[in-house]
């Protein structure tokens, strides 16, 4: 069997941007809130989706704005999408879906925590990362953890991610350390761009293993000792780059591969909620309902 690993904030996020600006009964934004469940209802119909979690962040910062003033704040998120942030982990739950609302860690962590949990389980087949995002490209092993982008159809395996990146998964925090990552405030290194990233990291792998003297570089890259002299001024700076784009494995995830089979949703947990934010058309759009299906 597989397990389906869903990047929530991702897809609250997504929602948010692509759905109508609509609100409930009580005037609370729900627009997002809706494309959440519709994109989740579309997941749980398919076949080969028994065993489902879904990682939130239930705040924007995490540990990683201890470590860097400039790491993501969330102070550019909409009001009106914070203010779904709790109701959309209210929805997935009563989905009947395994939720992992994160404070301290990020929903990625969780995600790479739950990945490595199971990677080896005799029973899981695959496990598929449901997020697109890039900093999930380094714990996607072979083909047993894979990446999945649901909006476009688009798989990634490990050789996905060395065509797609030119750097292999284990590879993906340094990468994103020297070229930096605009969506989480990682300024990168100056002058060095993913070409360049990558052509010396397919050398040496991490930044560690890069020497400060272009010299002794074992590739040939335009402007290489532009680019040696840059990380050798800037070589703590990059370390900490590399330390914000490594996901943790370490998030307190206590629930069994059992635990994550979804059984359906939650009739009066769903209902409560359709009503409470007037999607009177998704009242009954469930499938399966705990309980009741077996």
């Amino acid at each position: 069997m597989k397990i389906h690993l869903v990047d929530g904030t991702y897809e609250l996020f997504r929602s948010y941007f692509a759905m109508p600006k609509i609100v409930g009964p009580t005037g609370q934004p729900t627009g997002a809130v809706r494309g959440l469940i519709q994109t989740l209802l579309a997941l749980l119909r398919e076949d080969d989706v028994t065993h489902v979690a879904c990682a939130f962040d239930s705040e924007i910062r995490s540990f990683r704005n201890d470590l860097f003033d400039g790491y993501k704040t969330g102070d550019d998120t909409p009001a009106d999408l914070k203010a779904q942030f709790s109701l959309a982990e209210r929805a997935a739950a009563a989905l009947g879906i395994v939720v992992w609302p994160m404070t301290k860690f990020e929903a990625d962590d969780a995600i790479a925590t739950a990945a490595y949990k199971w990677k080896d389980a005799p029973e899981v087949q695959q496990i598929v990362v449901c997020s697109p995002d890039k900093d999930l490209a380094q714990i996607v092993r072979r083909d047993k953890i894979i990446s999945l982008d649901r909006r476009r159809g688009l798989t990634l395996d490990e050789e996905g991610v060395v065509d797609k990146f030119g750097v292999s998964p284990e590879s993906i925090p340094d990468y994103l350390a020297l070229v930096g990552d605009s969506a989480d405030g990682i300024p990168g290194v100056p002058r060095w761009g993913a070409k360049s990233a990558a052509q010396v990291l397919q050398a040496f792998k991490h930044i560690e293993n890069i020497p400060d003297d272009a010299e002794a570089w074992e590739v040939k890259v335009r402007g290489a000792g532009s680019l040696a002299q840059n990380l050798a001024a800037h070589r703590e700076d990059a370390t900490l780059y590399k330390e914000l784009a490594t996901l943790r494995l370490d998030v307190p995830i206590r629930e069994t591969v059992e635990d994550l089979r979804w059984k359906g949703a939650k009739r009066e947990d769903y209902q409560t909620i359709c009503i409470e934010c007037g999607f009177d058309r998704l009242l009954a759009a469930p499938n399966k309902w705990q309980g009741e299906d077996d």
